[in-house]
């Protein structure tokens, strides 16, 4: 028996489990950007333009393509997307982005 492997984007209530992969997992890239996730978060990133050096470093560790890039300059953050996981404050040798309890 070979399982199919469906799409994220094909995904819906009308799927059976036979037609989802093991574990329902998810093999494509960019899926983040079909499902906005932004509800859920508890921690939310603050971008501080005063003090980002536009090195682009967060950019590529953002796993949820929350950091939108224009012209070659970061941008704020798409929050509907971003889940507050911190990754980006981590990376960022400038300080130019916190993290806030969602609310704050």
């Amino acid at each position: 028996m070979t399982l199919r492997k469906t799409k994220a984007s094909e995904i819906n209530e009308k799927c059976t489990w036979q037609e989802l992969t093991l574990g329902a997992e998810i093999y494509e890239p960019a899926t983040s950007r079909l499902v906005n996730t932004g509800e859920w978060r508890v921690d939310r990133p603050v971008f501080h333009p005063d003090k980002c050096k536009q090195c682009l470093l967060c950019f590529p560790y953002c796993p949820d393509s929350s950091i939108p890039v224009a012209d070659g300059k970061r941008q704020d953050f798409d929050y509907m997307h971003c889940k507050g996981c911190g990754i980006c404050a981590k990376v960022c040798p400038f300080q130019a982005i916190s993290m806030v309890k969602e609310g704050e």
